[in-house]
């Protein structure tokens, strides 16, 4: 994409009235409050397992070596605090630019970050840097077999911090399925790389074959109001652009992405897309499109050098944990757009 014009950033300023109050009725308060802070935790436990029609799913336990979990807390300026993350193939700036009219309007109405870089080639270093905030040493594209992690995932983290999390693979024969087939690539499914039991577990239950816009888990999900707190949409190697066009990728996501937009978790600004890319084309020294897609967001340019690293990050803090490994290290992405 060209860079065409700035875009000014948000300043946000909190003024509260702060009031004083003696001593002794401080006491009197606080031993009034903990009396109704009782009461309350009590009525809310009654009435949680009163409540009918909910189904409780065991959250997996933390790893070993897992992160603390920070405090919840959706973005402070938007509300987001939910994240899907669409991942393509290949492409460098100039190349989506040129033949991907659909997602280039959708960034020139929305946002995009001009200088985002991928970590290295070939694809699942970059892949295991969104799931896991590291590389993990991988330097090649080998299936979950030959590198089987341990420690937690993203995923996984967020999980067991009491948030939710799901992957949804296009042509995906299988939930969670750890080998290629037909034009599935376990490689760019990041989630089937940790090994341990609870993330194993956890991603057979929730790494699902996508669907289509028409039916399927996808659509399912985001209809009905029920995208996780992390998304991840992973296209198949024709719709990434790996094995085919870039029109042909602009054409699926074109079929995607209005629908998404439509459902109520974007209307009701909860949601945040980003489109990316695993890396480049071996073009561009790694620069790669990375569009971002919320209400708020009006014809905005982020300039600053952003990252995976940063992306990961980013969806760590709005699930309300710490970022995982080196994750930390990177410019919290979505933070830069103010969401």
């Amino acid at each position: 994409m060209t860079d065409n014009g700035s875009f000014g950033s948000r300043k946000l300023a909190e003024n509260q009235e702060v009031q004083v109050v003696p001593v002794s009725d401080a006491r009197r308060y606080a031993a009034r409050w903990r009396r109704g802070a009782a009461a309350s935790v009590l009525a809310i436990s009654l009435g949680l397992t009163a409540c009918t029609g909910a189904i409780a799913h065991p959250a997996p336990t933390p790893a070993s070596g897992s992160s603390r979990v920070a405090p919840r807390t959706a973005s402070p300026a938007t509300g987001v605090d939910k994240v899907l993350v669409i991942v393509e193939e290949n492409r460098s700036v100039q190349d989506a630019d040129a033949h991907m009219p659909f997602l280039m309007s959708q960034a020139r109405s929305y946002g995009t970050a001009t200088n985002f870089y991928a970590e290295r080639h070939p694809s699942l270093p970059n892949y295991l840097v969104l799931a896991g905030g590291s590389t993990f040493g991988v330097a090649d594209d080998g299936d979950p077999a030959e590198h089987p992690l341990d420690g937690p995932s993203l995923f996984g983290q967020l999980m067991a911090a009491g948030r939710t999390a799901k992957t949804y693979a296009d042509a995906m024969p299988a939930n969670c399925a750890r080998e290629d087939h037909e034009t599935y690539a376990v490689r760019h499914n990041p989630w089937t790389y940790f090994d341990d039991s609870a993330e194993r577990a956890a991603c057979e239950q929730f790494d699902v074959p996508s669907g289509s816009p028409s039916a399927g888990a996808l659509v399912d999900d985001l209809t009905a109001g029920n995208l996780p707190t992390f998304a991840l949409l992973v296209p198949d190697l024709c719709h990434d652009g790996h094995d085919c066009s870039a029109a042909t990728t602009d054409e699926w996501l074109q079929s995607w992405l209005p629908m998404i937009e439509n459902g109520p978790d974007f209307r009701s600004s909860r949601l945040a897309i980003v489109v990316t890319w695993d890396e480049d084309d071996d073009h561009s020294g790694n620069r790669i499109p990375m569009i971002v897609i919320h209400p708020s967001l009006k014809m905005q340019q982020v300039t600053k050098r952003l990252d995976h690293y940063g992306l990961s990050a980013s969806i760590a803090r709005i699930g309300g944990i710490t970022p995982l490994r080196d994750a930390d290290k990177g410019t919290d992405v979505l933070a830069a757009f103010g969401l």
